[in-house]
């Protein structure tokens, strides 16, 4: 055809070997009524991981059968009938949308694959606010708190904090709290010498002591118990810790950031956790805002996580749905960023179409947010929701975003303070 170059092949096996060899951006297949076997080959085809935009073209009487007419819809842009006739110039003006979508597709992709080498991931006012802070919590060597519902990714803020500070050559040693047994805490966290216990038959290295040099993420602090609480105040304090059995200290460069998703002002008061020590691991703190929330970032991580998980999972779909894409914007996401990242791993396991369904990731209905809220409750949200995209989209001009709104400046200072937007 002219205008393009045309590699020519007559069966499915020929057709996944010039695949794997060439980048090609379209495909053009010439597709008959088909046994089940064939449907089989040929799907397996159009829905390989290397595939370009395909366009189908096949006779009038094939589409009477249903199958063969999901195959296509599923997998394929479009379908000419033949034969062609006065229809040619149409098939090139196709051919190069097809190539023009294929192009935006790689764009979208590599900027993905940008995103991933950040770790980072999110573009709404709330989250650039979350990097800003990053930046200038990892310049200082202060103890951090993070805090932020369970699922918010309050880990992974910890270690871009540990990576983009002077300690980044350093290790980073992670150690969750609340899942270790209230015996065996003091030795894992300080260590212990041999025979400090029965069966110690070695020195054992705790886990600050492991973090020498680098930083030591402590999640779900709160869940600490008061007598190790206590030990972790002398270390923040002194710089040194005891092994367990041992008779001498041993001086430690560490840095510790803390998290925790309940309130520890609250445990304070209740007695549940030392104020010494809160205030000790509160002298930098940040608040990871949970992702319905973030607006404008919902859909950006679906799609991240769909890319980074569907080569893993080798997975028939090729995208979400636009229905699917409406049930993510509209779901509340209580588990937040890890509830996200199962569902979209196994929709990917799952789903036997060319595209997710709300189905495939569990949120037809059954697994939405069906809370009824008050119409006073429903209002805060969504004023709240104007301010902040009015905001977003005037990079935080307040009199730009009160013009957009239409109130006054005024208004606007009192709405940020009415919802702690400031």
């Amino acid at each position: 055809m002219q205008g393009w170059q045309l590699d020519r092949v007559t069966s499915p096996a020929k057709a996944r070997a010039l695949l794997a060899e060439n980048g090609y951006e379209v495909g053009l297949a010439r597709v008959c009524q088909l046994g089940e076997r064939q449907r089989e080959e040929l799907e397996d085809v159009l829905c390989d991981n290397r595939a370009p935009v395909w366009i189908v073209l096949t006779s009038a009487e094939d589409l009477d059968n249903q199958e063969f007419c999901r195959l296509i819809y599923e997998n394929c842009y479009d379908f000419y009938t033949l034969p062609l006739d006065d229809k040619c110039n149409y098939l090139r003006a196709t051919l190069g949308h097809a190539y023009g979508i294929s192009r935006l597709k790689d764009i979208g992709e590599r900027q993905l694959s940008s995103l991933d080498e950040c770790q980072m991931v999110g573009a709404s006012p709330a989250i650039l606010q979350v990097f800003q802070q990053i930046r200038k919590v990892a310049a200082v060597e202060a103890p951090v708190l993070i805090n932020g519902e369970s699922g918010t990714g309050k880990e992974l803020i910890a270690r871009a904090i540990h990576q983009r500070s002077t300690r980044k050559r350093g290790p980073f040693v992670a150690v969750n709290c609340g899942a270790l047994p209230d015996t065996l805490i003091q030795s894992e966290l300080f260590g212990h010498e041999k025979g400090a216990f029965t069966g110690a038959m070695r020195r054992k290295l705790g886990r600050l002591e492991m973090a020498q040099g680098g930083t030591l993420f402590l999640d779900e602090i709160g869940d600490l118990p008061l007598e190790q609480q206590v030990n972790l105040l002398r270390f923040l304090q002194e710089g040194t810790i005891e092994r367990l059995g041992g008779e001498g200290s041993v001086p430690l460069d560490v840095r510790v950031i803390a998290a925790t998703h309940v309130n520890l002002e609250e445990a304070v008061a209740k007695g549940r956790f030392r104020e010494d020590l809160y205030y000790r691991l509160n002298v930098l703190n940040m608040l990871v805002p949970p992702l319905r929330e973030r607006i404008g970032d919902v859909e950006l991580l679906a799609r991240f996580f769909f890319q980074k998980f569907s080569l893993d999972h080798n997975a028939k779909a090729k995208g979400f749905s636009q229905p699917a894409l409406m049930a993510i914007s509209h779901y509340s996401w209580p588990g937040n960023v890890r509830e996200m990242i199962n569902r979209i791993r196994r929709a990917l396991v799952m789903s036997e179409n060319r595209l997710i369904s709300p189905e495939d990731l569990g949120l037809n209905g059954q697994g939405g947010d069906c809370k009824v809220v008050s119409l006073e409750e429903a209002r805060n949200q969504a004023e709240r929701e104007a301010v902040v995209l009015s905001l977003a989209q005037t990079q935080h001009n307040v009199s730009e975003a009160a013009r957009l709104l239409g109130v006054s400046r005024v208004t606007l200072y009192r709405l940020l303070d009415k919802h702690k937007l400031n």
